[in-house]
């Protein structure tokens, strides 16, 4: 059972081709996602990407799952692994192409050989029922929210996935593990939530530590850049072009018309394989 496996500044997922699992079909299991993304029991990553897959609209489908088995709309990282592990399996000869995922269609262009990937993400929406949020009809701008204690003033946005962005003077990998959860599992989302806790450094760059629906803690995240570099400049406190900095390391993003994003960011391949058939006898 072939796999595949990168990281996107520190991002990890696992390209399971359906090709090669005819017995899975159409998806894996619960079961299965979670013992191959375990860091003990598994070949570990933040998630799957389980594709190539059909699309009508789209060159190139893609299934994204988390490590506990629920399914993500998008990833923008996980688009960037995915389009990488095409380009290197020469399944696209053109660099620019688009694939489908449940939360929306995206183009790809291909730089420096893979190495360097370029994602037209979609437009980010403030509005509270595309979220979705509680309440009536409206933009989730500086709003507040109560966890453990404490309350925070958050904007809310979607780029085909749900995200909740904390403005913070100061941000820490201790604040993202503590609040993190109970923020992602709030009453607030109904859908569950992921969670950026946003520092903004200048007119051109941005600081997030990151909480994942269903895979936790994450160095880097795609989607989170685009919705925290999109509430920035909604909040008037960045220009277009904005450096995003995460522990693993930096994203470009570029906000167009209607908050269109467009990310630039790097891919690095870590391993190819086989699993063995006696992972799967232990349950995690």
């Amino acid at each position: 059972m072939r796999f595949h496996k990168y990281h996107a500044l520190g991002n990890d997922y696992i390209v399971l081709d359906p090709r090669d699992f005819p017995a899975w079909a159409p998806a894996p299991t619960t079961e299965q996602i979670r013992v191959v993304c375990h860091r003990n029991f598994g070949v570990g990553s933040d998630g799957i990407l389980w594709g190539p897959l059909p699309s009508r609209q789209s060159e190139f489908g893609l299934r994204i799952f988390n490590p506990d088995g629920s399914e993500a709309e998008k990833s923008g990282n996980g688009l960037r692994i995915f389009s990488r592990y095409l380009w290197d399996q020469k399944l696209v000869q053109n660099p620019n192409f688009t694939v489908e995922t449940p939360g929306g269609h995206v183009q790809v262009a291909i730089k420096d050989g893979g190495k360097l990937i370029t994602i037209a993400m979609g437009s980010v929406s403030f509005s509270s029922d595309k979220i979705p949020v509680v309440g009536v009809p409206r933009e989730v701008i500086n709003e507040t929210i109560a966890v453990l204690g404490r309350e925070f003033t958050f904007c809310a946005a979607t780029i085909g996935n749900p995200h909740c962005v904390i403005p913070l003077p100061e941000i820490s990998s201790e604040l993202a593990h503590r609040y993190g959860p109970h923020l992602e599992t709030h009453p607030n989302f109904p859908r569950k939530t992921n969670v950026q806790f946003l520092r903004v450094l200048d007119r051109a760059n941005i600081q997030i530590e990151i909480w994942e629906r269903g895979a936790g803690y994450t160095l880097a995240s795609g989607s989170s850049s685009s919705a925290s570099a999109a509430v920035a400049h909604r909040l008037g406190l960045v220009d277009r072009s904005v450096t995003v900095h995460m522990p693993g390391g930096q994203i470009g993003i570029e906000i167009g018309d209607g908050f269109a994003i467009s990310m630039t960011g790097t891919v690095n391949k870590v391993a190819e394989g086989t699993m063995h058939s006696e992972l799967f006898a232990v349950k995690v």
